[in-house]
C-alpha cells in the first residue's frame, strides 16, 4: 500500500485500508480528470468500492443507472454483478445504465467495451426518465447521478420500476455542504436536492438513511 502525499492523512488511510479499485478503473479515473471539464463527477475509488460491494449485498438482477458520466461507476455496479454471476452461474444479471449527454459517448463507450464487463451492462445515450419505462424491465436496485434539478422526477420514476425491498443509491445529497447554506438558496442545482432530500425523507413508501461519504450518499429501500 502506498500512501498518497495529497490526500488528508485520514483520506490516504481510508483507502489503504480499503479494497484497491484496480488498474483499469485508476486509468479510467485518471482519464476523466484529463479529458472530461467535470473529472470529479467520477464516483471514485472509495464510492466504487461501496457500490460494488452494495450490489454484492443486495444481489439484484437488474441495476438501474442514471447518469453514466465516463462509466466508472457502472464498472464498480458491473464488477458486483458479475461476481454474483460467478456464484450463480444460471442468473442473469444487467445493468441498464443512461447518461443523457451524447457529448460524453465517445469518451465512455470504448471504456466499457474494453473492461471485460461489457456483457453486463447496457449503455444507453438518452434521457433516463423517458427511456427506461419503455424498457419493461423491473428493477432490484437503482443508482441515481443524473441532473440535480430533476431529482424528485427521477426518483419516482424508479420508485414505479423499483421491486418492493429494492434499493436506491442517490448521489450528491450533501451538494458541497450547500443543502444548509443559504447563500446558495437561489441556485437550481441546490434547490432540486433540497426538494429530493425534504421528499425522500417524507415518503412512507421507504427507509433512508444519509451517509456523509464524498458528497453525500442516501441509501433508500423501498418498503
Amino acid at each position: 500500500m502506498t500512501t498518497d502525499p495529497s490526500q488528508p492523512p485520514l483520506d490516504a488511510y481510508i483507502r489503504d485500508h480499503s479494497d484497491p479499485e484496480g488498474d483499469y478503473l485508476y486509468r479510467l479515473y485518471r482519464a476523466t480528470n484529463i479529458h472530461t471539464i467535470h473529472g470529479r463527477m467520477a464516483s471514485g475509488h472509495l464510492q466504487g468500492r461501496l457500490l460494488k460491494m452494495f450490489v454484492q449485498m443486495a444481489r439484484p438482477r437488474n441495476i438501474l443507472e442514471v447518469g453514466t458520466f465516463s462509466g466508472y461507476s457502472a464498472l464498480c455496479l458491473a464488477e458486483g454483478l458479475k461476481a454474483l454471476e460467478a456464484e450463480e452461474p444460471d442468473v442473469e444479471r444487467r445493468l441498464y445504465t443512461f447518461e443523457v449527454n451524447d457529448e460524453m459517448e465517445d469518451f465512455t463507450r470504448p471504456w466499457i467495451e474494453g473492461s471485460g464487463l461489457a456483457d453486463n451492462i447496457s449503455f444507453i445515450i438518452g434521457d433516463a426518465n423517458e427511456l427506461a419505462p419503455r424498457l419493461g424491465v423491473m428493477f432490484d436496485m437503482a443508482f441515481v447521478d443524473g441532473d440535480k434539478r430533476t431529482y424528485v422526477e427521477t426518483y419516482e420514476m424508479v420508485m414505479s420500476l423499483l421491486r418492493p425491498g429494492g434499493y436506491i443509491l442517490a448521489d450528491n445529497t450533501l451538494w458541497d455542504g450547500h443543502v444548509v447554506d443559504p447563500a446558495y438558496d437561489h441556485d437550481r442545482q441546490t434547490q432540486g436536492i433540497r426538494a429530493f432530500n425534504d421528499h425522500v425523507a417524507a415518503d412512507e413508501r421507504v427507509e433512508k438513511v444519509i451517509l456523509p461519504l464524498r458528497d453525500g450518499l442516501t441509501i433508500i429501500r423501498k418498503k
